[in-house]
């Protein structure tokens, strides 16, 4: 299949079958930004209400620059991978500072950002500033590997180069928005990871794949992901119609978000011991009623949690200061989603 065949074939089919999306709307780097790095890790139905959120609330970079840290991680609630908020306010925090509020107009100052990656840095030049360069994510290394019967391990890191020069050479260099906004689209909508609609596949008499049946073979990725199980303890402390609330300061995927005093396991904790280890940090309880377990699954890890409620301590002065928050303010601290449903389920 010829290069110009191929991205002739994928922009025709993207113009007439393209999603309408509030991001495909616009040729302003912050909007664009914005969304590329909601929607890493994130399926475009569960990011685009946060997008619209936020364009709502910082309709542009400075606006996101002068927000503080905490109104972002309230805003991006429930959207994981935290490390991308705190990415998003120190980037925008940076272009105003360095930049004058003016993103760099080129892939290679684009990658002199925080949060922003190849990928990334190739998005947003080729949509805001038609840079002939190719976007590489899991859609397009789908389609290429498929189409073109490519066999390297997407796992291998020295993979990313095979498929890069790859996907330059089929870029259609006039118009570099369509064919990456174009390529990625197909893999979203019918080069699937499993059950592609190959009977509507419009590159299928060409594709390698299609003719081997090798559709669920490529790409081919033989890294494991190695899940890791945590048992979380919480101390939930009630008093005076407030609660207790502690934020995250360790180096955890949960850090600057609010949670309660916690007890951590590789294994499970009967409560007896739990209750003794609360007494040697200084608290000295009764508990007065457990919730059930609740399962929270992240891409790496399996986290299994049980929620104890106090309602007073017996001791005066624990070992540690405790935060008291009315049931208001509790509400608007951002929190992660597993603390989000427990309270809506038995305390808010």
């Amino acid at each position: 299949m010829n290069n110009l065949f191929f991205s002739e074939i994928l922009i025709n089919w993207y113009i007439k079958h393209k999603r309408d999306l509030p991001w495909r709307q616009t040729r302003d780097p912050y909007r664009i930004w914005l969304s590329e790095i909601i929607l890493q890790q994130t399926r475009v139905d569960q990011g685009r209400p946060y997008y619209e959120r936020f364009v709502e609330n910082y309709p542009n970079v400075s606006g996101l620059a002068e927000a503080g840290i905490d109104q972002v991680l309230k805003l991006w609630e429930g959207l994981g991978y935290y490390s991308r908020a705190k990415n998003l306010h120190k980037c925008a925090r940076q272009i105003v500072r360095e930049y004058n509020g003016i993103f760099p107009d080129s892939y290679d100052g684009l990658l002199q950002l925080p949060g922003i990656g190849p990928y990334s840095a190739a998005a947003i030049a080729s949509f805001a500033y038609q840079e002939p360069v190719a976007v590489l994510d899991g859609n397009v290394y789908r389609v290429l590997s498929r189409v073109f019967g490519v066999e390297d391990d997407i796992s291998q890191p020295k993979t990313a180069k095979v498929f890069r020069q790859l996907a330059n050479e089929l870029l259609d260099t006039d118009r570099p928005d369509l064919f990456n906004q174009a390529i990625m689209e197909y893999g979203a909508m019918l080069c699937k990871p499993k059950a592609p609609i190959c009977e509507s596949c419009v590159l299928s008499s060409k594709c390698y794949a299609y003719g081997h049946a090798a559709q669920s073979k490529l790409p081919l990725k033989s890294k494991k992901v190695k899940v890791t199980t945590r048992y979380f303890y919480y101390l939930v402390l009630e008093k005076e119609g407030k609660i207790a609330m502690t934020k995250r300061n360790d180096a955890g995927i949960w850090k600057g978000l609010y949670d309660f005093e916690l007890i951590e396991s590789k294994s499970q904790v009967e409560v007896e011991d739990l209750i003794m280890e609360w007494k040697n940090k200084g608290f000295k309880i009764q508990i007065n009623e457990s919730s059930r377990e609740y399962k929270h699954i992240l891409t790496h890890q399996r986290i299994y949690a049980t929620f104890f409620r106090v309602t007073e301590l017996n001791s005066s002065q624990p070992a540690k200061e405790i935060n008291y928050y009315s049931m208001d303010e509790a509400e608007e601290l951002a929190k992660p989603v597993l603390i989000s449903k427990y309270l809506k389920e038995n305390i808010f």
